[in-house]
């Protein structure tokens, strides 16, 4: 017999089975198919040929990649949450607005918080989002906003045609990032238009940007652009020939969703969620850059 120091009991001299290399007093005649160590009953893991050690298999979990859509996004079960999110907070908007405080429903006042507002009185007293920094969250609150129930039922519908397919390609994060910051430029170019005396309201910058990244998607996708393209044509016609319905936060939000979509769906393999981020980064900045040009004008 010999005493073994590291391991602790002694154990017979001269050849014999192999030790469990995590448990050196047992003796094993199985080893892991994958890195060739001994491994006893108790550190054996099932594996599809033959048992793998603890150490190989938390290897493997370790290495497993975690599967993503085409663009990078993470597969989930359900591909339409964010959609149906966005469509739970505007039709919640709506409804509170127009119902549940119904002595504010239908004048003015009755969004004058969250609506895109923006002025200069006569003694140059500025109002709204011109008033500076303190009323910019106007530039989003406004794009969950809306006037009338067709209104908000024809853009949600929208959303809810076109919204699954680019959050299942994109994935959620992506998703969301798209159809806020074209609903920040749809209100962006407002403001940067007609920024004193300007009231504007609607997630129709917003639609228009998944119109947009759309026929970008069909575009990277080699799938005929004809019909979403003959559908963005179809609403800038009404855009342009329908009293009342505000141009500037549809093309805005139409040029957004453009460059946002070419951003996601183009960027290299290598550094994809860096160009992706980088992207979403550029265009806020374009939007702060029409609030601030505005603002300084109005203040000039």
């Amino acid at each position: 017999m010999v005493q073994d120091e590291a391991n602790g009991p002694a154990r017979p001299a001269g050849p014999g089975l192999p030790r469990c290399y995590r448990h050196p007093d047992r003796e094993t005649g199985i080893s892991c198919s994958r890195c060739g160590r001994p491994i006893c009953p108790e550190c054996m893991i099932d594996a599809s040929v033959g048992f793998h050690c603890p150490e190989c298999v938390r290897g493997e979990r370790a290495q497993t990649r975690v599967p993503t859509t085409r663009f990078g996004g993470k597969l989930t079960g359900d591909g339409a949450l964010v959609t149906k999110i966005l469509i739970g907070i505007n039709l919640a908007v709506f409804l509170a607005a127009a119902y549940v405080y119904p002595q504010l429903a239908g004048d003015k006042y009755h969004v004058g918080l969250w609506e895109l507002f923006s002025g200069v009185g006569q003694s140059g007293t500025r109002y709204g989002v011109a008033a500076g920094p303190g009323q910019w969250y106007r530039l989003l609150t406004a794009v969950f906003l809306h006037q009338a129930l067709f209104h908000v039922g024809s853009n949600m519908l929208a959303l809810w045609w076109m919204g699954p397919t680019l959050e299942r390609v994109l994935g959620r994060l992506r998703f969301l990032a798209l159809y806020l910051v074209s609903g920040l430029a749809g209100s962006a170019l407002v403001y940067l238009v007609s920024g004193d005396g300007v009231r504007s309201l609607g997630a129709s910058g917003a639609i228009f940007g998944i119109f947009g990244a759309s026929a970008v998607l069909f575009r990277a996708a080699r799938q005929p652009i004809g019909p979403i393209v003959a559908l963005i044509v179809f609403n800038l016609v009404i855009t342009f020939s329908v009293p009342g319905i505000d141009w500037r936060a549809h093309v805005g939000g139409l040029v957004a969703g453009i460059l946002t979509g070419i951003g996601m769906m183009h960027a290299p393999r290598a550094n994809r969620n860096l160009v992706q981020a980088g992207t979403v980064v550029l265009m806020l900045a374009a939007i702060l850059g029409m609030v601030l040009v505005e603002t300084a004008r109005l203040t000039g």
